[in-house]
């Protein structure tokens, strides 16, 4: 019996549909023209220009501040949430396990827009702050799901042994339970990371003056600044962020085959 074909075809045209518009992009980075509306030839000029922008770099910095912190912050609360879920069962886990899944389906314009009047009803001033608590909020419940995960098949009974063998809750927690658990950890963190990093709509309603992120630098970029260095800029932030993505499930694959 012949196989039919249409599933393929209409595989293949979603992923075209993704894909196209970023191969574009990461090809006119790379083009001399400044437009870039054909070609005119093999140029890293647009790379080169980027070095040179301080209010990118500001950025950068910022971005970069806030995403390690968040992410930091975000997998020790977020590790501590998923143990408590997955060691207590009772009524208000359930409620705390309704808190923690709630970003996760919760529209970011609606998450922005509610944070916003949180910060202002409470007479907090927008800036790097505001963007580091917005962060942690999402970022937590990334990593609560991903360690809740890794503790499905997690064997409690080697805790039990090293109790048994003299070691106190600090020691188990510590040479025990963290080893184990780090590679959920580490993917956990490497997932906040990338979310923190790509972050747009939570940061824009957010952010206060001089607080600039990346993604919102880019944005302004889209309407006042080269479009080539657009290009450029936008081709590095896919490069990190691949990386982070594939380093993170690399790490959840990794801890898969150990169990």
């Amino acid at each position: 019996m012949k196989r039919s074909r249409f599933p393929m075809a209409v595989t293949a045209s979603v992923l075209v549909f993704f894909y196209l518009p970023i191969a574009v992009l990461v090809v006119n980075s790379f083009n001399a023209s400044v437009y870039g509306g054909r070609w005119e030839g093999f140029s890293l000029r647009w790379y080169a220009k980027l070095a040179g922008q301080r209010e990118i770099l500001h950025a950068l910095e910022n971005t970069l501040l806030i995403a390690v912190s968040a992410t930091l912050v975000s997998c020790a609360l977020g590790t501590l949430a998923a143990f408590a879920l997955h060691r207590y069962r009772s009524a208000l886990q359930r409620w705390h396990f309704t808190l923690i899944y709630t970003p996760l389906v919760v529209p970011e314009i609606l998450m922005g827009m509610s944070l916003l009047l949180t910060f202002v009803a409470a007479g907090v001033r927008l800036g790097l702050f505001t963007i580091f608590l917005a962060h942690v909020t999402f970022c937590i419940s990334y990593v609560a799901m991903v360690v809740l995960a890794r503790l499905q098949d997690f064997d409690f009974s080697v805790i039990e042994a090293a109790q048994d063998l003299g070691a106190n809750a600090w020691v188990t927690a510590r040479r025990v339970l963290a080893p184990m658990l780090a590679p959920g950890i580490a993917s956990g963190a490497l997932l906040a990371l990338t979310l923190s990093i790509d972050d747009f709509v939570i940061s824009f309603f957010v952010a206060g003056p001089g607080s600039t992120t990346l993604p919102i630098r880019i944005y302004s970029m889209i309407k006042f600044g080269s479009p080539a260095m657009l290009n450029a800029l936008s081709t590095l932030l896919l490069v990190v962020t691949f990386t982070l993505v594939w380093t993170s499930q690399h790490l959840i694959t990794k801890g898969e085959q150990a169990k």
